[in-house]
């Protein structure tokens, strides 16, 4: 069953560790990521983007797949399906979908109007039990064809939407989506230190946890960062071990263009990916 992500979050931020948030895209991406939570007894975070949920057949089809595999697989860990970066007609939709956690993400509006569409979710998810994510200050990179510098978040605006009553608040601190140039500047942390002396006890996201090195990963976790989304380093992993199965000529061998050995070695490499995270973040057997 799908639980929201307060409760895991909020241990994490009690217990100093961070529950990982893991991008789904289809069948294998989902199967390899619960049954690694379920191996490490660590709570997780499925995440899709709007993007994904289209592309895997709608919120609908989202929902059956991952009810019916954690209900088929036995998965008893906590996990919380999460719609990432969502429009305010995004989160609605996943609402209704059956999602036990949604993203708002105002960022790009005049903070105003993030204050008044955030508020308006607040409300429904309370009602709901659904926990919410908000974001100040937008994440670098591209996601769905936002594109961000990786600004940092003004202290102040992180204040006015965490008293909103959301869940947990993504704050841009110079992160961002996919690889790092070479020429980042790293994550702010004098910005992490200022918005958590603003919002207190708030659950903190880190978005773009792809590539972060793990000494910055340690110290965000310190300064209150209870979940660090992951999506990037699981696809890379994915197409490395599908490229290397094809270029040594494996699906030419016997029954090898089967899809199910096709895409075996990129659902290991997928699971492989998630334990090391689950480790460097903490959570393994926090179940």
């Amino acid at each position: 069953m799908l639980v929201s992500a307060k409760e895991m979050l909020n241990k994490a931020r009690e217990g100093h560790y961070a529950v990982g948030q893991f991008n789904i895209n289809n069948l294998e991406w989902t199967k390899a990521i619960l049954l690694t939570a379920q191996e490490q007894n660590s709570p997780v975070i499925l995440g899709v983007s709007e993007g994904a949920g289209k592309y895997m057949g709608g919120y609908d089809a989202v929902v059956g797949m991952v009810n019916g595999l954690i209900k088929n697989l036995g998965i008893t860990v906590p996990v919380a399906l999460h719609l990432d970066h969502g429009s305010f007609e995004g989160a609605k939709a996943c609402i209704n979908a059956g999602f036990s956690s949604v993203m708002f993400d105002g960022s790009h509006y005049p903070i105003e109007e993030n204050i008044q569409k955030t508020t308006a979710l607040v409300n429904a998810c309370d009602v709901l039990g659904i926990s919410l994510e908000a974001e100040v200050g937008s994440i670098g990179g591209e996601e769905d064809g936002v594109v961000g510098a990786g600004e940092c978040a003004d202290p102040a605006e992180c204040k006015m939407i965490a008293d909103l009553g959301v869940t947990m608040l993504a704050a841009g601190i110079g992160n961002i989506h996919g690889k790092y140039p070479a020429n980042w500047a790293g994550l702010s942390f004098d910005t992490l230190a200022a918005v958590k002396e603003q919002v207190g006890d708030m659950p903190l996201v880190l978005h773009g946890g792809t590539g972060i090195p793990e000494d910055m990963i340690k110290k965000a976790i310190s300064l209150g960062v209870a979940k660090i989304n992951v999506n990037t380093e699981c696809q890379l992993a994915f197409a490395a071990a599908t490229r290397k199965y094809i270029e040594e000529g494996k699906d030419l061998q016997g029954k090898g263009f089967d899809p199910r050995k096709l895409l075996a070695p990129g659902f290991e490499a997928i699971k492989a990916t998630v334990k090391e995270k689950m480790e460097l973040f903490g959570s393994v057997g926090k179940a």
